[in-house]
């Protein structure tokens, strides 16, 4: 029998006397109702043409995922302005560049296994307006101990989601 102790998992073991379980899948509106309800979560995004994921803490507002970083992070750098010849990227009137990034974020408890994981799909965008900025810090503590003087905003796109549950006790032959 394997240990139901957190602190006593040896990672790859699967626990076989844990119940089985389901998945529910859920909707766009309950999926992003979920997310208000944790601060922590994944992004993920290209750096040097390969997957990156970065553990932040999150906000919801007005329907964004908002985030704050630090200057020379990988994700203040993700959706900077774009240089042109037009518009050098230091200068205000920079467009800034849109860049699909992902979000994860999930509450599952570490003994029972049952709980739910959403993942938004959508642009990633700077928060460049310093009345803006200055809203979102008053809305998100960083919990790094670092400045973040800058800020994201992903606007979902695709939302999906799954609660798992409590299954069936033998294999599905009809439903439960």
């Amino acid at each position: 029998m394997v240990s139901r102790d957190p602190a006593a998992s040896t990672g790859g073991v699967s626990d076989t006397t844990a119940p089985p379980r389901r998945r529910v899948e859920l909707t766009r509106a309950e999926s992003l109702r979920l997310l208000r309800t944790v601060s922590l979560g994944r992004v993920v995004f290209t750096r040097r043409a390969l997957p990156a994921i970065r553990p932040v803490n999150h906000v919801v507002d007005g329907g964004h995922i908002v985030i704050r970083t630090h200057e020379g992070s990988s994700l203040a750098g993700l959706a900077a302005p774009a240089a042109t010849a037009a518009a050098p990227a230091q200068q205000p009137g920079a467009a800034a560049r849109r860049v699909v990034v992902a979000y994860e974020a999930d509450a599952i408890d570490p003994v029972t296994h049952l709980g739910w994981s959403v993942v938004v799909t959508g642009y990633c965008t700077p928060v460049t307006d310093p009345d803006e900025l200055a809203r979102c810090a008053a809305l998100l503590t960083p919990w790094w101990d670092e400045r973040m003087d800058y800020a994201v905003r992903i606007r979902p796109s695709l939302v999906t989601g799954v609660r798992l549950i409590p299954g069936c006790p033998h294999p599905p032959v009809a439903a439960c």
